[in-house]
């Protein structure tokens, strides 16, 4: 736990202090004096987002279970936080030991979000590692980084020295023995990054070069050292019965974003939807079983004591035992008064009778995800649900006693056009209709659809990598038309700023020429983009030009087909074969049946033995 006395002169004149002390139940590690290696794992934004991440729970966990590795946390601090650690000459500290960053023998970051990338710059600073892995000795930390930015790593490459690419259980592990092994041995840093470049699923930047045709576009990505792969292939885990699950995490002091237990049912996801990108990355489908699930919720509950429980993944009514999990769930639920959480349902999976048993607690939103307004546009994004299955999954909320439901889209898609546009407003509206149809069992009380609209971004391993953002302008332009097309205060109308999204499509498909825009970004003291009083688009506007970038360059412009994309050195599994003949049926607006109804040959079964839920398959055609 950290002094308190010695940082009691800046916890006084911050907001919220509990973000910086520790000491929460169950945050105990092994004895850092004992351990032979020390990470710390990094999160690029608040505390309260941060504790709210199972991944970095998982992973923490994975370390600290080891016997030899002693795994603390650290968070990005809010301005006021920051303002006194400079202030005071004090470096960003891990929170159970209160050490400063540059102390431990690994730092390691999760990437959740391009906007964070400013973050990872600002904690590396002050915790006093330099920010460039080039400019670090053999007295510095080894900086890792994960999580789905890491599926393009190269904007932000020059700062990592070791990106790990897929799922972490396993790889994580692996490569903290060859360091700790390599610095019982007395190994140079430079050879640690090559001997790990040698491992499954590790990307070390300073091992490739990178050349570009006069027209900016990349000419060449190739290793600068003999035995260093030229493709790395992605991790994962086969059996996630088997895995580690932190059943007994630290419950902290201040009210986080996912105050509950989070409960992972499954990786992977079987639907295919063509803007998606987690969706693909995931790839391949794997399920945990209904009884380790069970068992992983009680000690959960037990231990935190929680009184809601979310059964998380990309759509968990694709889970296969899901009226089985939710009956070995309820009756000990139930009798604790602890609620059951369904995110991400699909309207075509919507249970009517499961959905009631879990409101036998409390009753929570309904949240959809349409994400086109026309039949047309559902086909080219190949979402695979029609309007009536919606209006179905409606009403059967609305029999229910559901009064309020939020609904999911995005403007931008490609082939996207006004009428689609408009067909948000009308789908609204007829949910509106729908729910004031015949009299309602909830007495009297009025409907409220929220439509909540997200700009599209185009992002790597998706069969919409090619196609570019629509423009600034354009996407404001369609925002203010659905606007103008919604007629009823019935609706509310929630929409995400277009700045934003640009920004987030340059990162999303950039380049490490944008290295030295992040690292402008931090010289101007630039954080915290991903909260609204912190972004400003001017700020990158100017950092770009000053930089000699042209954003529209990454952000805009379609890619050319045989180009070579800047992750195109990663394998996810999912072949660029099937990723190019899904975009052909995208621009036909041919749809692709789900996994579990017929194999599309993917290829990401290949990862597993061809064990999938739709037992592999040949390459599509």
């Amino acid at each position: 736990m950290i002094d308190y006395e010695k940082y009691a002169p800046l916890l006084e004149n911050v907001e919220k202090p509990g973000r910086y002390v520790g000491g929460e139940y169950a945050s105990d590690i092994p004895n850092p004096e004992n351990a032979e290696l020390r990470v710390c794992f990094c999160f690029p934004d608040t505390y309260e987002i941060g504790m709210s991440n199972l991944g970095m729970k998982i992973l923490s966990g994975c370390f600290n279970n080891t016997g030899y590795i002693s795994c603390e946390r650290s968070y990005m601090p809010w301005p006021d936080m920051r303002e006194q650690l400079i202030k005071h000459k004090m470096p960003l500290y891990a929170l159970e030991s209160g050490d400063p960053l540059n102390v431990f023998d690994i730092v390691a970051f999760t990437l959740q979000y391009e906007l964070c990338y400013t973050n990872v710059l600002q904690m590396l600073g002050l915790g006093n590692i330099p920010l460039l892995s080039k400019d670090r000795n053999e007295s510095d930390p080894i900086v890792i980084a994960g999580g789905p930015c890491a599926y393009n790593p190269e904007p932000i490459a020059d700062f990592i020295d070791i990106f790990s690419i897929g799922e972490g259980e396993d790889a994580l592990l692996e490569l903290a023995s060859l360091i700790n092994e390599c610095k019982k041995q007395g190994v140079s840093r430079d050879e640690i990054l090559y001997r790990a470049s040698k491992l499954d699923g590790f990307y070390v930047p300073s091992l490739y070069d990178v050349e570009y045709n006069g027209d900016g576009t990349i000419s060449s990505f190739k290793p600068n050292r003999e035995g260093v792969p030229e493709k790395i292939v992605k991790r994962i885990i086969s059996n996630l019965d088997e895995v580690y699950f932190p059943c007994n995490c630290s419950v902290p002091f201040l009210e986080t974003v996912h105050d509950r237990v989070m409960l992972e049912v499954f990786r992977g996801c079987i639907r295919g939807c063509r803007f998606c990108q987690a969706g693909m990355v995931y790839r391949p489908y794997r399920e945990k079983s209904p009884e380790v699930l069970n068992e992983n919720a009680k000690r959960s509950i037990d231990h935190s004591g929680y009184t809601e429980i979310s059964l998380t993944s990309l759509s968990i009514s694709d889970y296969t035992h899901l009226p089985e999990l939710i009956d070995k769930l309820l009756p000990w639920t139930n009798r604790k008064n602890v609620n059951l959480s369904l995110p991400s349902m699909r309207i075509d999976n919507f249970y009517e009778e499961l959905l009631e048993k879990v409101s036998s607690v409390r009753k929570s939103g309904l949240t959809f995800a349409p994400e086109a307004g026309t039949q047309r546009l559902r086909d080219v994004i190949n979402k695979n649900i029609t309007e009536e299955e919606i209006i179905t999954a409606c009403e059967k909320a609305f029999d229910g006693g559901r009064n309020s439901l939020k609904l999911y889209f995005m403007n931008g898609l490609p082939t996207e056009t006004d009428e689609d546009i408009c067909g948000i407003a009308s789908l609204g509206q007829n949910i509106v209709d729908t729910y004031y149809s015949k009299k309602r069992k909830n007495g009297g009380r009025g409907v409220n659809v929220t439509v909540s609209v997200s700009c599209f971004v185009p992002k790597p391993f998706t069969p919409f990598q090619w196609e570019g953002q629509d423009t600034l302008e354009e996407l404001e332009r369609k925002q203010q038309l659905l606007k103008s097309k919604i007629t009823t205060k019935k609706i509310s109308y929630k929409y995400h700023d277009a700045r934003v999204s640009r920004i987030e499509a340059v990162f999303a498909r950039g380049d490490r020429r944008l290295s030295k825009c992040l690292e402008e970004a931090y010289n101007r003291n630039m954080m915290l983009d991903g909260w609204d009083e912190y972004f400003s688009y001017d700020n990158w506007v100017n950092v770009f030009s000053d930089c000699g970038i042209d954003p529209s360059f990454y952000a805009n412009r379609r890619f050319g087909e045989d180009e070579i994309l800047p992750w195109d050195f990663i394998d996810i599994g999912v072949t660029k074969k099937f990723m190019k003949n899904e975009y052909k049926k995208a621009l036909k607006a041919e749809t692709t049946p789900d996994c579990k109804t017929k194999c599309s040959g993917c290829g990401a079964a290949s990862l597993c033995n061809g064990k999938c839920v739709c037992d592999g398959g040949k390459d599509n055609d």
